[in-house]
């Protein structure tokens, strides 16, 4: 493709972003993979993306290594990508992201995490352009700044709906923890979103909690999803009984 050798980062990033509309093209996703070392970063977060959305198994080494990139869009967009071809390195990030903490030792390098905190690091992902973090697979590449708009906090509630399908019970107690606890409200909803999608009755008890919480949106939809749960708990009853 003639745009992926432009001079201007700008026809590079919109070549490689069109990449990913030739699934089950093997060049296509030989292509991207090369554009993940691209000198601009724009072109490089692409890259991480078209290569999720390709499902290009074979990215994943390159994939793990762009979670070392000194853009934090790229550490998104690789990230995105490793989660849509179910690597678990994703659920890593997005814990980190939400809890502002690592899960274990290796699960993220230190440097990241520190980027993960600072506060004007998140603030600035909303302003960036061409950033390929969608937090739910059918959106398009320009979802991100919509989503950002709120800064940090939006970017933790998306977080949050990611560990919804992380099997690790660390990453519910996190969200039970969110839940309950959490200073921004759109987190505390998004991690209550979460739990229902992981449909586990056993934190019923501790959800109990926000039934007096003065949000009422917070309060409403923690009923919410104790009915939900509470109706999955009894069906699984009524099935092993």
């Amino acid at each position: 493709m003639e745009g992926l050798r432009h001079h201007r980062a700008a026809h590079r990033t919109v070549a490689v972003q069109s990449l990913s509309l030739m699934p089950r093209v093997r060049r296509a996703s030989q292509l991207a993979l090369s554009a993940l070392d691209d000198k601009d970063f724009h072109v490089r977060t692409a890259a991480a993306m078209s290569l999720g959305q390709l499902h290009a198994s074979g990215s994943i080494p390159a994939l793990h290594k762009a979670l070392d990139d000194p853009e934090m869009s790229v550490v998104l967009a690789a990230t995105q990508a490793l989660y849509l071809l179910k690597d678990k390195a994703a659920f890593d990030v997005y814990y980190a992201i939400l809890m502002k903490d690592r899960k274990s030792s290796d699960s993220l390098m230190q440097a990241q995490l520190d980027r993960l905190k600072d506060p004007k690091q998140m603030m600035q992902l909303g302003f960036q352009e061409g950033i390929g973090f969608v937090p739910f697979g059918g959106m398009g590449y320009e979802a991100f700044r919509e989503i950002t708009r709120g800064g940090g906090s939006s970017v933790r509630a998306a977080a949050a709906r990611f560990l919804a399908t992380d099997p690790d019970q660390i990453s519910e107690d996190a969200l039970v923890q969110e839940a309950l606890a959490d200073s921004n409200e759109e987190v505390r909803l998004a991690s209550l979103d979460a739990l229902a999608q992981r449909g586990n009755p056993r934190v019923l008890e501790r959800l109990a909690k926000n039934l007096d919480e003065d949000k009422a949106a917070v309060r409403y939809r923690t009923a919410a999803v104790i009915l939900h749960l509470s109706s999955l708990e009894r069906r699984k009853k009524k099935v092993t009984g």
